[in-house]
């Protein structure tokens, strides 16, 4: 006979901007019958101190860091957990899964501030993409710019809808329809309207709120697709640049799928890392660049391509390898003649793993062709010719051909491990 599990140790409870009013009796009852609260201090002032007699304990600021002490201290008190509407949408719900364990948790959501804003807009929730600013660099809402998408924007502070306009500007986006929903289902709800171009950061915004956009893209504006193989001119280089074709094929190779990690060796301007993780939202890279004038290229660029989290290391491969995340994906596209360049590579490399080099050298092609020979994958050459006037006329001028070996990494034992 299986024994009843114990009831969860923490209660987590959304609550929205209408406070005790807005809560379904069963949150209620939870919050009555709660010994601690913890919570913000937003959080925490929404729940009415004469019906909720629990301890209140406000937040530290290294909250992920002080949860499992935190918790641990009020062991076998009932512990409910005040959250801003959703808990489990960027919320602290996602934190006490991850550092208590997701058994130990009961969850009583309210509606997010996104289902809100959606409602209020009419917008069909499931066609709107979500970016956070809240903990995260404004950069990262460059990389959902598209012309005519909907996006909604969860801001940080009052002067977030600002930045926001400002960064729109930058981009290209200056026509774009701006709306602000402040305190989104509580009795002081407002919406301010207005463009991009138009915006200046208004003191009398509310510190709770969304951000709305109906992105319009300048005909002049550079534009950025959804797919690898980005226009060259999207990079600020010095000639060290996976050119727009080949990039393109790279990463087909490579193929990114969600979570994954790549080492992108040889980053020189980072245009796979970066598209690597313009494939997906969680996708991760790190890339290794030698020289420091091209990491901080490669800094640049990954701002300005919205991927602010790509992280670079600085030094010579195989050296800098060490002690980094085991990859899902390694690309290498310079310095592969570098002694114990691909063998740390392959040993880095997990089985299933995949691993594509390219180079435009004899000689590395010849260290290509015979790792294909140890290895198996396939071993192709990428040829480019683009249309070039002739006097006159109209030819073709050959770029240098590519020579790419790709593999995926066998387990032990097998014929191409």
């Amino acid at each position: 006979m299986s024994s009843v599990p114990p009831p969860p140790a923490v209660s987590v409870v959304g609550i929205g901007a209408d406070g005790w009013d807005g809560l379904p009796e069963t949150s209620r009852q939870v919050l009555r019958e709660a010994e601690v609260l913890i919570g913000g201090d937003r959080q925490l002032w929404l729940a009415p101190t004469d019906v909720c007699l629990g301890a209140r304990v406000t937040w530290p600021h290294n909250l992920r860091e002080s949860v499992p002490g935190l918790i641990a201290a009020h062991e076998g008190r009932r512990i409910a957990v005040l959250a801003s509407g959703d808990p489990m949408f960027y919320g602290i719900g996602r934190t006490l899964a991850e550092t208590i364990g997701a058994d130990r948790i009961r969850v009583l959501p309210h509606p997010s501030s996104v289902s809100y804003a959606c409602a209020r807009l009419t917008w069909p929730l499931e066609d709107v993409e979500t970016v956070t600013l809240v903990g995260r660099p404004l950069a990262s809402l460059t990389a959902a710019l598209h012309d005519g998408r909907r996006l909604l924007v969860l801001s940080a502070t009052r002067h977030t809808p600002g930045q926001v306009a400002e960064l729109l500007r930058e981009r290209g986006y200056g026509g774009s329809r701006m709306r602000v929903l402040e305190q989104l289902g509580g009795p002081y709800e407002r919406v301010v309207d207005g463009t991009a171009d138009t915006w200046d950061d208004d003191e009398r915004l509310d510190a709770l709120n969304v951000v709305a956009i109906d992105c319009v893209r300048a005909p002049d504006a550079l534009r950025l697709g959804a797919v690898p193989g980005l226009p060259d001119e999207a990079y600020e280089h010095d000639g060290q640049l996976t050119k727009r074709y080949v990039r393109a094929a790279t990463l087909a190779a490579l193929a990114p799928a969600p979570g994954e990690l790549l080492w992108d060796v040889g980053g020189g301007s980072g245009s796979i890392g970066i598209e690597w993780m313009r494939a997906h939202r969680t996708c991760r890279a790190i890339a290794v660049e030698k020289h420091p004038e091209r990491a901080e290229r490669i800094a640049r660029n990954m701002v300005s391509l919205g991927v602010p989290k790509l992280r670079i290391v600085v030094g010579p491969a195989p050296d800098s390898l060490a002690g980094l995340p085991v990859p899902d994906a390694i690309f290498i596209g310079g310095g592969l003649t570098a002694p114990g360049l691909l063998d740390a590579c392959w040993a880095a490399l997990p089985p299933g793993g995949r691993l594509v080099a390219n180079t435009v050298t004899l000689e590395s092609e010849a260290l290509l062709a015979e790792w294909y020979g140890r290895h198996g994958g396939e071993l192709v050459r990428l040829a480019v010719a683009q249309a070039v006037p002739v006097g006159g006329f109209t030819g073709w001028r050959q770029a240098m051909p590519v020579t790419q070996w790709s593999v995926t990494k066998k387990a032990k034992g097998s014929a191409e491990a």
